[in-house]
């Protein structure tokens, strides 16, 4: 089977593809010709990943999963949320995104947080919702080299290192894209059955 993964990034397909059975093909934007900069405008995060599914069924006609990813502090109201990679600006630099989350969280003694996956899957003409969270905190300073986003500021609740600390093998079992992928992947097995 092939699915459209409705990304261009790299380290998500790569994380995705390590997830799913041999059987299931992930094709990612560009190898299906899709170029362009697909709108996130929703004010959710489940809003954005149903806008990019659609947008690439609609479009190019392929079944589709997309998804969409934010960090949720709880002192901040949700912030940066749906926000996320583009925190501290359009440029949506991971460095500059961590810094600016620092600094709201200098004088907060509450430094609780969620990492909040939704992905929109269309499938034969049917849409379905997959959600992935996983809580745990911000630390005070960056913290390991592995992984991308906020991944060097975030210790799930029950570990002591951070998403950046751990392999992406280690990520992958616990992180909240991975919860998601996992109710994906129980979906479609149930297809196939």
């Amino acid at each position: 089977m092939k699915l459209v993964f409705a990304s261009n990034n790299k380290n998500k397909i790569q994380e995705i593809q390590a997830l799913v059975p041999k059987t299931i093909q992930i094709l990612s934007l560009e190898e299906i010709g899709c170029n362009e900069d697909i709108p996130e405008t929703a004010d959710t995060i489940e809003g954005n990943a149903i806008l990019k599914a659609n947008y690439v069924t609609s479009n190019y006609g392929y079944n589709c999963f997309a998804d969409d990813t934010g960090l949720e502090v709880e002192t901040l109201n949700g912030a940066p949320g749906v926000y996320s990679a583009r925190y501290a600006g359009e440029q949506k630099d991971a460095n500059d995104n961590m810094d600016k989350l620092l600094l709201a969280l200098k004088d907060k003694t509450n430094r609780k947080a969620n990492f909040k996956t939704v992905i929109a899957l269309n499938l034969n003409g049917k849409q379905n919702l997959f959600t992935g969270i996983i809580n745990g905190k911000i630390i005070e300073e960056k913290i390991g080299t592995n992984g991308f986003g906020y991944d060097p500021i975030f210790v799930a609740d029950g570990y002591n290192k951070t998403f950046a600390e751990l392999t992406m093998e280690e990520k992958s079992t616990i992180s909240h894209r991975g919860i998601a992928v996992k109710q994906l992947l129980t979906f479609l097995q149930k297809l196939s059955q």
